[in-house]
C-alpha cells in the first residue's frame, strides 16, 4: 500500500509499503479517510527523535486517525462494517502492571502509532484493536473525529488539574495543544482562561472560542494580566503547553497560593525549576504522558456541543499532498492551528 514514510531525519517519501497485518479475533480493519498532523510528526520528521524515541529505521508517520471500518474479528460486536470511527493510537500490553493499575498510557511497552519504531497511520487501511476503536456520533464530521486524539491530551491535562467549578486558569501556547486545553478545561467547569502566546492571530482565534483573554507576551507581563484578571490574587491553575523552557520555567508566577500546575509540553532541555517559588505557594505540580480514559468522554463533549474543535482545523491537504503538508507543518503560518491530510473525499 502507498504511506508516508519517514525514511530519515528530513527525508520523507510518499511510497509502497508492505505490510502484513491480519485481522484478528478481537480486532477490525479501517480504511483511513482524515489524518492530524501532530507537532511530534513535524519533530520526527526535522529532528529524528524526541527524547528517548529515536528514528532508526523506516517509519509511516501519523497517529490523529479517523476512518470506516472494512472488516471485523470475529469476537467484535460493538462495530461493524460502515461505521464512522476514530482510533486511539496506543495499545498497551492488557497484562502489564501498568495496565491493571488502570494508568494504562504509562506502560513501557505501549505501541503507539509514528513514535519508533511503530508504524503509523498515514496509509489506506489500518488493523486495530476493536476495544481502542470508537464509533463517531453522526453530528461530528471526519475532521472533527480526528481532533479527538490531541483533546485527549488538553482532557487529561484538566482531570490531572482537578478543574473544580468557577476555577481561573492560565494556558501558556495557543498551539493546538493549547487550544484544546483551554475548551477542556472550560468543559470541565473553569469560569475563564487566561491564554499566552506571541502568535497575535492564534491569540485572536482563542478569544472567540469562549470567556478567553489572549495575551500576547511578547507585548504584555503575563502575571500583571492575570492579577488583573483576578484582583491579584492569581489563577487556580496553570497549564503549561508552548514546551518552551523559558515560559516553562516561570509557571509558578501567575498561580494562586494553593494553585495547580500542569506540565503538558516537552521542551527540548532541561528547564529551571524554581523550587522556592512553588514551596511558597505549596503548588501542586502534575505532568501528563498522552491520556488514559478519555476518548469516549471526548466524542461525548463533542457531540453534545460542549466542545466544538471545528474552529482550530485550518489548513487541509489531499494525500497525495503529504510532504508538501509536512513542509507547510514545519514552517506554520501564526493564523494556522491545525493542518490535516485528508485520504478520502
Amino acid at each position: 500500500m502507498l504511506a508516508l514514510v519517514l525514511e530519515k531525519t528530513k527525508q520523507l517519501n510518499l511510497r509502497p509499503v508492505e505490510l502484513d497485518e491480519t485481522v484478528g479475533d478481537h480486532d477490525v480493519r479501517i480504511r483511513i479517510h482524515t489524518v492530524g498532523i501532530c507537532g511530534s510528526d513535524v519533530h520526527y520528521y526535522q529532528h529524528g527523535r524526541i527524547g528517548p524515541f529515536v528514528v532508526k529505521e523506516p517509519m509511516i508517520l501519523g497517529h490523529e486517525a479517523s476512518g470506516i471500518v472494512e472488516e471485523v474479528g470475529a469476537a467484535v460486536t460493538h462495530l461493524k462494517p460502515g461505521d464512522r470511527v476514530c482510533m486511539e493510537p496506543g495499545i498497551p500490553d492488557p497484562n502489564s502492571r501498568a495496565t491493571r493499575l488502570g494508568i494504562y498510557n504509562l506502560d513501557p511497552q505501549v505501541r503507539f502509532w509514528a513514535t519508533p519504531p511503530i508504524h503509523g497511520c498515514l496509509r489506506p487501511t489500518v488493523v486495530h484493536p476493536a476495544p481502542f476503536t470508537f464509533k463517531i456520533p453522526d453530528n461530528v464530521s471526519f475532521a472533527e473525529a480526528a481532533m479527538v486524539e490531541p483533546l485527549a491530551v488538553g482532557m487529561h491535562a484538566a482531570n490531572k488539574a482537578a478543574i473544580r467549578p468557577g476555577d481561573v486558569a492560565v494556558v501558556i501556547g495557543a498551539g493546538p495543544i493549547g487550544m484544546v486545553t483551554a475548551l477542556a478545561a472550560l468543559a470541565g467547569g473553569a469560569s475563564s482562561i487566561v491564554i499566552a502566546d506571541v502568535q497575535q492571530p492564534k491569540l485572536d482565534l482563542a478569544a472567540t472560542l469562549g470567556p478567553i483573554t489572549p495575551v500576547n507576551v511578547s507585548r504584555q507581563n503575563l502575571k500583571d494580566a492575570v492579577d488583573a484578571a483576578t484582583d491579584g490574587w492569581g489563577a487556580d491553575v496553570v497549564f503549561e503547553a508552548s514546551g518552551n523552557a523559558r515560559a516553562a520555567a516561570a509557571v509558578f508566577e501567575p498561580l494562586c497560593p494553593g494553585g495547580r500546575v500542569v506540565f503538558i509540553g516537552m521542551p527540548n532541555e532541561p528547564i529551571a525549576y524554581d523550587v522556592v517559588g512553588a514551596s511558597v505557594k505549596e503548588a501542586r505540580v502534575e505532568h501528563v504522558f498522552r491520556y488514559a480514559h478519555v476518548y469516549p468522554r471526548a466524542l461525548a463533549l463533542m457531540h453534545s456541543g460542549k466542545i466544538d474543535v471545528k474552529p482550530l482545523i485550518t489548513d487541509a491537504f489531499s494525500f497525495e499532498e503529504s510532504i508538501e503538508a509536512f513542509d507547510f507543518a514545519t514552517h506554520m503560518p501564526a493564523r494556522s492551528v491545525k493542518a490535516q491530510i485528508v485520504l478520502q473525499q
